[in-house]
Formats: C-alpha cells, sequence, structure tokens
C-alpha cells in the first residue's frame, strides 16, 4: 500500500466511509479526517459511485491532526487481508476492478434470511467463495426463523436440507431471531474478540440482529417491498462498530450484486471446500474442467454424495461465467 514516515502522526483504524470522507478510530477518539492531497490525486482511484476505492473501513492508517480538530490521513499501512467483489460498473465502457469492501477481518458473517425474503443460494455460494479467496473463514447466519412456518412442509424441508450440507462441508450455521431471541447468545460467541465483516441484501434483518445484539445500539431498520419482494435499504455506509466483550462488526450496505473478483476458472473448485478432497484424481488430472470429462472424480463424487447437486450446479454456471 502507501507509506509516509513523518513523526508526529498518530496511528489510527478506518471506522467509517462515506465517499471521500472518513472517520478514524486513534487512541479511543474518533477524528473526521479527509485524505492528503497527494494521496488523493496521484495514488488513489476512484470507484464508480466517485468513492475512493483503494481505502476502506479497517485499514489501518496515519493520521496528521490539524488545527480544527479534524485530521488528514496521510498513509495507508499494509494489509492483512480484504474482502472485496467485482464493483458494480456505472458504465458500460467502465474498466472493470475490485472494489475492497472491508480490510484486516478475522471472518465474514453472512446473513439470510429463512423467508421474507427467500435465500439466495447462489449468492451465499459466491459469498462463501470471496471468503474462501481472501483466506478469512465464514459464518452463515440465518435470521427470521420464527417465519418458518412447518419443517415438515417441502420447501422448508429443502431449506434445512441445504443449510445441514453446508454445516456438514464445514461452515458454522447459526439460526436467529430478534423476536424470540433464538440464536442470540451463539452468535454473540462467535463475534466477540473477533473484526467481522457483515453482509447480505436489504431485508434480511441486518440491521434488527445487530440491534438486537448490543442494548442502546439503535441502527435504522427497514423492510421488505411487498410488491417487488426486495429489501429496502437502511444502512447506506460502511461503518465499524464495537462490541461490548471486545472486538468489532463491520456493517455493510445491502448488496443486490455481488460479482466474484479475479479467480481464474481452472482455481474455482479449490474453493469448494467439498470438492478438494477430489482434485486432482480425475483422468485428466488437474486440468480437468469437471463438466463433461469421462474420469471425473468430481462428478463421480456428486453422484455418490460427497458433494450437494446444487452446489455442483453452481460451481458449473460460476465456472461458465469466470
Amino acid at each position: 500500500m502507501f507509506h509516509h514516515d513523518c513523526e508526529n502522526e498518530l496511528l489510527g483504524v478506518i471506522t467509517k466511509k462515506l465517499n471521500s470522507a472518513f472517520e478514524v478510530s486513534v487512541d479511543d477518539r474518533i477524528i473526521p479526517c479527509s485524505l492528503l492531497g497527494s494521496l488523493k490525486s496521484n495514488k488513489l482511484k476512484k470507484d464508480s459511485a466517485g468513492s475512493f476505492a483503494s481505502i476502506t473501513v479497517g485499514d489501518e492508517v496515519r493520521v496528521r491532526l490539524m488545527a480544527s480538530q479534524q485530521g488528514v490521513i496521510t498513509a495507508v499501512m499494509p494489509r492483512r487481508n480484504g474482502f472485496g467483489r467485482r464493483a458494480a460498473l456505472s458504465m458500460p465502457d467502465k474498466y472493470p476492478h475490485e472494489q475492497v469492501i472491508a480490510a484486516n477481518l478475522d471472518q465474514v458473517l453472512a446473513i439470510f434470511s429463512i423467508a421474507q425474503p427467500d435465500p439466495h443460494w447462489n449468492l451465499l455460494d459466491r459469498y462463501l467463495l470471496a471468503s474462501e479467496d481472501a483466506g478469512l473463514s465464514a459464518v452463515i447466519c440465518m435470521t427470521k426463523m420464527d417465519l418458518l412456518e412447518n419443517q415438515n412442509h417441502q420447501s422448508d424441508q429443502e431449506t434445512m436440507q441445504i443449510l445441514e450440507d453446508f454445516r456438514r462441508i464445514g461452515y458454522p450455521v447459526i439460526f436467529t431471531s430478534t423476536r424470540t431471541g433464538e440464536g442470540l447468545d451463539d452468535l454473540r460467541s462467535i463475534l466477540t474478540g473477533r473484526v467481522s465483516l457483515v453482509i447480505g441484501k436489504s431485508g434480511v434483518g441486518k440491521s434488527s440482529l445487530l440491534n438486537a445484539l448490543q442494548a442502546g445500539r439503535q441502527l435504522r431498520v427497514g423492510d421488505v417491498n411487498p410488491i417487488t419482494g426486495k429489501g429496502r435499504h437502511t444502512t447506506t455506509h460502511l461503518e465499524m462498530l464495537p462490541l461490548q466483550g471486545g472486538g468489532a462488526i463491520i456493517d455493510s450496505p445491502g448488496m443486490r450484486e455481488f460479482g466474484l473478483w479475479d479467480i481464474p476458472a481452472d482455481e474455482l473448485a479449490a474453493s469448494f471446500p467439498e470438492m478438494r478432497d477430489f482434485l486432482g484424481k480425475c483422468k485428466f488430472g488437474l486440468n480437468c474442467a469437471h463438466d463433461e470429462e469421462p474420469g471425473c472424480a468430481v462428478r463421480r463424487a456428486v453422484l455418490e454424495g460427497h458433494i450437494h447437486p446444487r452446489r455442483y450446479r453452481s460451481y458449473l454456471r460460476l465456472r461458465g461465467s469466470a
């Protein structure tokens, strides 16, 4: 990243990003900050929304205090990791690039509702693949469990079978309800002491869940449009929120689009944990695309029940678009 050596500067962490304005936590105080002109003009590219894409919540930065009690970010320290997606382009001729959503994370918390809106499993697959690519552990959190009418209903059974398969391949799944309190203690336990990025579509109950986790927190809560079935945006910016027991959560705006960034097609299968044991064992070795090739160990694993058919179809769809 960007280095700048200067005495009389403080080291802090960006806790809020809103276009080109930032808030930085320095020694337990929050300092409003702007970017040093040389960083703004020469070294940071704007994304399609006009925001400075190369610096984000979670980044460690050096801050120079000004007489106005505001600060100027003079340098960005090297990252441990970053969780990103393919940036949504405002114009067809814009150059594709990565949007780093948050930096220096311990884990990703992917939030989906059991209903209203129904879970979008292919979107969850993309969240998990991006987490794997960033070297981050991921936790699946299902909200609105009080809306699960009857687990004997066929669609509800299919939902629970899919979630059980995610558990089988190694992803923790936590079932929650802000109305009944179900799962909130389990969720607090897995979040405490860690920096976690919270991602999910609008309307899945992110803000309600974060409010329920910590007394006194009052994030704006939205609802689902009854006509379109889509959630209404309530979170409009990235912000790091400290947890009472230690650690922090980074709340992100609801994302209706989430494209993978720079995962080569021939490396995609390695980001599916349930496929890893079978890679290299195909007739064509590591050159197998696991599609229609004879002697494919991955396809055989699907037929034998080691890989869920839905996940395999998701892999083929993603590989076709890579």
